[in-house]
């Protein structure tokens, strides 16, 4: 694994180099050119080629189905001052598992809402295929009844999951799975903390065994542990899969394809992980310096001031931040490595996880400063 880890760092340094080469290239190639950029794809499938070590372990029997998924046909919407959506044009194919990334405020969830039928666009429309059903984790979370106990709540929207071979887990299994243990079971669910209640409403929507999954900001109080289950539960999903995160570890095993929301009604498809999706806005900002290099003006000579383009001081802290968000994330892997220690007592479990709450926000924050001057560069 160590020796493939660094074949992989190989890779993705050829991958990004030969990336930034493709972008530089005129639209008349080459015989030469033309082989250089056969070989770029099959650099770009390697690099951006997932681990296959995950063996199945739930093999969900979902609802079948059928040819027709979600067709998306031109649907635009916009607020005062604001577009979201602008003629967006898409159709699912079965088993896809899409990544959506972009700066608050560009409309992610306004497009989750559309495509479950919670709002509706100004024009164009959304065909869900007949045999489609949802499975749709929100930020809003889950509403409290009172008197209610946890398994109640949970045996509201179903009974079991059912897998191949006749085989089912059942709510209370699902429940322990996601580390409500029996007891904990039979808590009234206003005593849960913030966590609990968010990972119990994650039960809720599993429990109802959706064949479209879509999970809206999944990796937000959740804690490492609970996210460990639900990234084990979400490989072995055969559905379709939409997840909406900043988180860049749990991006890169999840999904394969990214929307990226710019703003403005712009989302590009962008054919890899999130991992993928840094080394090419990376090179995006190599490739203008060395073209401002090359196009500097002469002295005395006046040129007309780029609108969207970023100054010397936010490339450099464009350049700072990709330097930082990585520190943060290996800072992040060390921490919740300290979880695996079993020696651990509830004091240090709480403070490793206020540190790691802590940093996740710190890495949410500078990434959204990230998108921000990425979206600037055009």
């Amino acid at each position: 694994m160590e020796l493939e880890a660094v074949e992989q760092h190989k890779t993705e340094i050829l991958y990004k180099k030969e990336l930034s080469w493709m972008r530089r290239q005129p639209k008349a190639r080459t015989t030469k050119s033309k082989s250089r950029i056969d070989d770029f794809q099959v650099i770009k499938e390697k690099a951006s080629q997932r681990r296959k070590e995950h063996e199945v372990q739930l093999e969900l029997n979902m609802e079948r189905m059928g040819n027709k998924i979600i067709e998306i046909h031109k649907i635009s919407k916009s607020f005062p001052n604001k577009i979201i959506l602008d003629k967006f044009d898409y159709s699912f194919t079965k088993g896809e598992r899409v990544g959506i990334i972009g700066k608050n405020g560009t409309g992610k969830s306004t497009f989750l809402n559309i495509l479950t039928g919670r709002d509706k666009p100004d024009s164009g429309k959304v065909v869900i295929g007949d045999t489609i059903k949802f499975g749709y984790y929100t930020q809003k979370g889950i509403q409290i009844k009172e008197g209610q106990k946890v398994i109640d709540v949970i045996r509201e929207f179903g009974d079991y999951i059912p897998l191949m071979k006749g085989r089912q887990i059942s709510a209370q299994q699902l429940l322990e799975r996601f580390l409500f243990d029996r007891k904990k079971q039979y808590d009234f669910v206003e005593k849960l903390s913030g966590g609990e209640r968010k990972r119990l409403y994650l039960c809720t929507v599993l429990i109802q065994n959706p064949n479209f999954l879509i999970l809206d900001e999944p990796t937000n109080d959740l804690d490492i542990v609970t996210l460990n289950v639900l990234e084990s539960f979400l490989l072995d999903f055969p559905g379709c899969l939409i997840v909406v995160s900043h988180d860049r570890y749990f991006m890169d095993k999840i999904v394969d394809h990214l929307f990226v929301f710019r703003g403005e009604g712009v989302i590009e498809d962008f054919p890899g992980n999130y991992s993928d999706y840094r080394v090419y806005e990376d090179s995006k900002v190599i490739e203008q310096r060395e073209q401002k290099e090359k196009s500097e003006p002469t002295k005395n000579t006046w040129k007309e001031p780029q609108e969207n383009k970023l100054s010397y001081l936010e490339q450099k802290e464009y350049k700072n931040l990709e330097k930082e968000i990585k520190q943060l994330e290996s800072k992040k892997v060390e921490l919740q490595d300290k979880f695996t220690d079993t020696s651990l007592t509830g004091e240090e479990i709480e403070s490793l996880s206020i540190e790691l709450g802590e940093l996740s926000d710190t890495i949410d924050q500078k990434t959204e400063r990230w998108f921000e001057l990425a979206d600037q560069m055009g």
